[in-house]
């Protein structure tokens, strides 16, 4: 799908199919959007794309950063509520944590549309996210592929107290069960902590030294610490040589493509901080216009499903390999670009 990052100036004749109703009172509303954290490649990405995309949808917005803490989420929440957003966007890392803020915004009217993250409870207008079980499963895939179905293979988990995370682990370990049982899956715990990753990963060469492959759950938090262990290890081998470690990840940043065209990793999945924004906002505005949405395909290339606390439009996240690491339409190969 192309897409245009700064088509920011757009009628509302041509942009009649995205956003009901130009003349409706949303136009002078405000938006109300909570930014997760900004100590992530990704997440500073999909904050460069929410006001390109709130200007091309003509919305006002209200901002704040919870920096990952869901008690500065609840009062960043308060504050916002406080300020007259008639809708809000956010992203919670703890997906259990956040219920009461959520309960407060349901019995207050204000939908919320949940990017990226699922809540575990709470009311939710949608839920704008990436199918996070296929991101397991074409991990375990790529890698069992790649390594003839025999081998070691390190995981980098994300927090399991995250759908994301608990999500990308589940699916992970049941495909290679299944599919590729003579490999070895080394599961390591890290709550998304490029830290815990690198320390995780020198105790793991020690008593591993044949390791064969890393899944990295987020390339964002782990692709530096990943490369530095490994150069230091004398490990960092060109893929296609002697004695690579095959290496996948999750995200699609530029650091990660720059990564695979130097050969220092294999592929990443794309998740898509450009559509997350385009799409939380667009639900944001078509939540205070009153429109309601079914489950089924969308006009979008993605899926919207039902689950127990509202619905979730998956949208795609492609696997990216040195084969189309260049095509123009992945976002992170429109940043910058004008």
């Amino acid at each position: 799908m192309k897409r245009k990052l700064l088509s920011v100036a757009v009628s509302c004749a041509l942009t009649s199919v995205l956003v009901a109703g130009c003349g409706s009172d949303t136009a002078n509303a405000a938006f109300g959007v909570d930014y997760p954290r900004s100590d992530t490649d990704f997440w500073n990405s999909y904050i460069k794309f929410v006001p390109l995309y709130s200007v091309q949808l003509g919305m006002q917005l209200k901002t704040t950063n919870s920096h990952n803490d869901v008690t500065a989420l609840a009062g960043n929440v308060e504050r916002l509520v406080s300020q007259g957003v008639k809708a809000i966007l956010m992203a919670p890392q703890d997906t259990a944590g956040v219920t009461p803020t959520l309960d407060d915004l349901a019995a207050k009217k204000i939908p919320v549309v949940s990017v990226d993250t699922r809540p575990d409870k709470g009311q939710v207008y949608m839920v704008v996210r990436a199918d996070n079980k296929a991101y397991g499963e074409k991990a375990c895939d790529y890698l069992g592929t790649q390594l003839k179905g025999k081998g070691k293979v390190a995981e980098f988990e994300g927090a399991l107290d995250s759908i994301n995370g608990r999500d990308r682990s589940e699916a992970f370990a049941s495909c290679m069960k299944t599919k590729y049982p003579d490999i070895k899956v080394i599961a390591l715990a890290t709550d998304w902590q490029g830290d815990t990753a690198s320390a995780k990963l020198q105790t793991t060469l020690a008593s591993d030294p044949d390791l064969n492959g890393i899944y990295m759950q987020a390339g964002g938090v782990f692709l530096q610490p990943t490369l530095a262990v490994l150069q230091q290890k004398g490990l960092l081998k060109p893929a296609g040589t002697a004695g690579h470690i095959t290496i996948i990840s999750n995200d699609g940043i530029p650091e990660e493509f720059k990564a695979i065209k130097s050969g220092e990793i294999d592929a990443t999945i794309s998740q898509p901080a450009d559509t997350y924004a385009k799409y939380a906002l667009y639900y944001a505005k078509e939540a205070m216009a009153g429109k309601t949405f079914k489950p089924g395909p969308t006009d979008h290339n993605s899926n919207i499903i039902k689950i127990p606390n509202g619905l979730e439009d998956q949208l795609p996240a492609p696997l990216v390999t040195k084969a189309n690491v260049n095509d123009p339409s992945l976002w992170a190969n429109q940043l910058g670009k004008s």
